[in-house]
């Protein structure tokens, strides 16, 4: 919320990534930013990997988005992530519109 607050709507996406890292690490969140998700298919991992925005406390995936709204598309991404990396909770972030929008997952 502070980012959104400090920066308001409008930014690339790839602002609103620079200033969560800030963020995280002032308040001593431990995360992983571009975090390689391994994708299994019949017990075989592919060579195919998902790359997750963040990975915070090695187990919360959360995924930022700059886009006018949250789609079907970008909830269907963060489930992906939440099986690919066999996790029950996950955050999905959209700072394009006027209010912080956001999503929890529980799987």
């Amino acid at each position: 919320m502070e980012v959104h607050k400090e920066l308001g709507a409008g930014f690339l996406e790839r602002v609103y990534h620079e200033a969560i890292s800030i963020e995280l690490e002032s308040r001593d969140i431990p995360f992983v930013s571009e975090y390689e998700l391994p994708v299994f298919f019949k017990g075989h991992q592919l060579q195919t990997k998902y790359r997750v925005d963040f990975f915070c406390y090695s187990s919360i995936p959360v995924e930022i988005k700059a886009l006018d709204a949250l789609t079907g598309k970008e909830i269907a991404q963060e489930i992906n992530y939440l099986k690919s990396c066999r996790q029950k909770k996950g955050l999905l972030f959209n700072f394009g519109a006027e209010s912080l929008q956001y999503k929890r997952f529980a799987n």
